[in-house]
């Protein structure tokens, strides 16, 4: 199996996020990039999330 490098980027834009996992002796690089033109914030998204979850969450049966 050859082993491919990317030598082009898609963009010319530093990533906004940058993380480094080691599993072993691999290192894996995982580059993120945010939309330019967005107006909800990271915490807006979280809240989506939580609520999604909250939603779909079983409800307890509740006996007195």
């Amino acid at each position: 199996m050859q082993d491919k490098k990317q030598t082009a980027s898609r963009t010319d834009r530093r990533p906004d996020c940058v993380t480094e996992i080691r599993m072993g002796n691999t290192v894996l690089v995982v580059s993120g990039f945010f939309k330019k033109d967005t107006t909800a914030t990271a915490a807006d998204k979280m809240m989506k999330v939580l609520e999604a979850e909250t939603t779909a969450a079983p409800k307890p049966n509740y006996t007195a």
